[in-house]
């Protein structure tokens, strides 16, 4: 690991890129947004691009950690694969753990012989297959809940969700969004409703709180920095919003 990394990998930090990591044996314990997640042997985990993550110290677990970047994926899946798998990587309806040793053995047995296989002849695209393949697995087995929703509302809710990603510091008025999809406020919360059993404006400000608690963990910027980058100018507003939302002030989550 220390040979392929500039930082520590047991302190939270947020990656550019997709992972998997899977368990071939051992125990052991993950941090994905300051959540810690059992491991076994068997074990997958997804960590979306943009999470902040955390190796387990002294861990007592094997396994593959296997990166993607999204250049990656555009550039060899399909269109359908790619809509299916963004399900799959959807944090905020979907869980990071799956227990999948049967499936997980097949694809890294897969894998490793094509990375070890010296012919370079369609190396990249045939990895790229075997990924796809076993995302898509993944996909179906364990995230099959879109069958039992509105194909349009969830749609609408990918619009939403990646609108807030990108405009969350300028607003966190549902109302804003909810214009930029040409829909109403109570159309917007019903969709929401749908898929994360909370308000579009709960949406919002639970993804605000996370990005706020994403940069306090993985960087030594100042609290004043933090609340201007996810979009307050005072930072007593900023003190008052975590407060309301956490129970903690920032200085006294920084703390813990």
């Amino acid at each position: 690991m220390p040979d392929i990394v500039d930082h520590n990998p047991t302190q939270p930090h947020r990656i550019s890129f997709f992972a998997l990591l899977l368990v071939t044996k051992g125990l052991g314990t993950h941090q994905i947004d300051l959540k810690e997640y059992d491991l076994k042997a068997g074990t997958v985990l997804k960590i979306a691009k943009g999470q902040v993550h955390a190796f387990q110290k002294n861990a007592k677990y094997e396994g593959y950690l296997i990166i993607f970047t999204e250049n990656f994926v555009v550039s060899h899946f399909s269109k359908s694969s790619i809509n299916m798998i963004s399900h799959l990587y959807n944090y905020h309806i979907s869980s990071p753990i799956f227990s999948n040793e049967a499936g997980n053995r097949i694809f890294l047995d897969q894998l490793i012989v094509e990375v070890k296989n010296e012919n370079q002849y369609a190396k990249e695209n045939i990895v790229a297959a075997l990924l796809n393949l076993y995302l898509l697995r993944l996909e179906r087995q364990f995230n099959n809940t879109l069958e039992n929703n509105n194909s349009n509302h969830y749609a609408i809710f990918i619009q939403f969700k990646n609108l807030v990603e990108d405009h969350y510091t300028s607003t966190r008025n549902v109302k804003d969004y909810a214009n930029k999809l040409f829909i109403s406020t109570k159309h917007l919360n019903q969709v929401v409703k749908e898929f994360t059993l909370n308000t579009a404006k709960h949406f919002i400000d639970d993804f605000v709180i996370l990005e706020t608690k994403r940069a306090m963990v993985s960087s030594n910027n100042s609290l004043k920095e933090i609340a201007f980058a996810v979009g307050f100018d005072e930072v007593t507003n900023f003190t008052k919003f975590f407060k309301k939302h956490t129970n903690l002030t920032p200085k006294e989550f920084k703390a813990l």
